[in-house]
């Protein structure tokens, strides 16, 4: 399967069915959460689990590096994040349909103008719905709270509630935010290879409280997302 980077959608049947015999590049941001999700993957040699680096460029810049070197199916964005609230609640699951770079874009007086509506491009990587569906629906028959929806990708974290809201009203529907799943896709797209991102919730996107986050418990979550992939992809 892969990507038509001119159409930035899947190319071929559209079936998402995985193809056994090739492999997938999973890139993750820190060590935490490669080892959670190496941990997951119990040891399958069809899975290379890569540091991205924290943050877009970085991870965008190792990401081509990786598929310069191999040959891969499909290229999975993995990691820990922010859930928006009344969207994805701590310890639960996101599966990306589509990747957005939220902060891409400029400020004017009347308001945020995205890349898009610059016509410089586009801040919005499509996933192959037939993925997004068939990853989610095996999560969910594995006792997973799990949802789909939207995965901002953005290179300062939010810490207030006004910037939540700022980003809620940008992207209506956003579920999740994380620092490197665009960077991540948008190498894949430029390589031809479908897209996948996956965040475990760790904390709501809004105030920053530190004591509220609950790292191991999406850890956790992670790990057991990443054993579930085994069975899907």
């Amino acid at each position: 399967m892969k990507l038509d980077p001119n159409t930035e959608t899947p190319a071929g049947s559209g079936s998402g069915e995985p193809d056994k015999h090739l492999r997938v590049l999973v890139m993750t941001a820190v060590a935490a959460e490669r080892d959670a999700v190496l941990r997951g993957l119990r040891g399958s040699g069809r899975f290379d689990v890569l540091l991205a680096g924290v943050g877009p460029a970085m991870a965008a810049a190792r990401t081509a590096r990786a598929l310069a070197s191999a040959e891969y199916g499909l290229v999975v964005s993995a990691g820990i994040g922010g859930g928006f609230i009344g969207r994805a609640e701590v310890g639960s699951l996101v599966v990306a349909n589509e990747i957005v770079a939220a902060d891409l874009g400029a400020q004017t007086p009347e308001g945020f103008c995205s890349l898009d509506e610059l016509g410089f491009g586009s801040s919005r990587i499509q996933v192959d719905p037939s993925l997004t569906i068939r990853v989610t629906e095996a999560l969910q028959a594995a006792g997973q709270p799990v949802y789909a929806g939207p995965v901002l990708t953005v290179s300062t974290v939010t810490g207030t509630a006004a910037r939540a809201l700022e980003l809620d009203v940008r992207v209506p529907g956003a579920t999740a935010e994380g620092m490197e799943g665009f960077g991540v896709a948008a190498a894949a797209l430029d390589s031809g290879v479908p897209i996948l991102e996956i965040r475990a919730i760790s904390n709501a996107v809004g105030p920053r409280d530190r004591t509220a986050w609950r790292i191991q418990e999406a850890l956790d979550a992670l790990e057991a997302a990443s054993t579930v992939l085994l069975e899907v992809l």
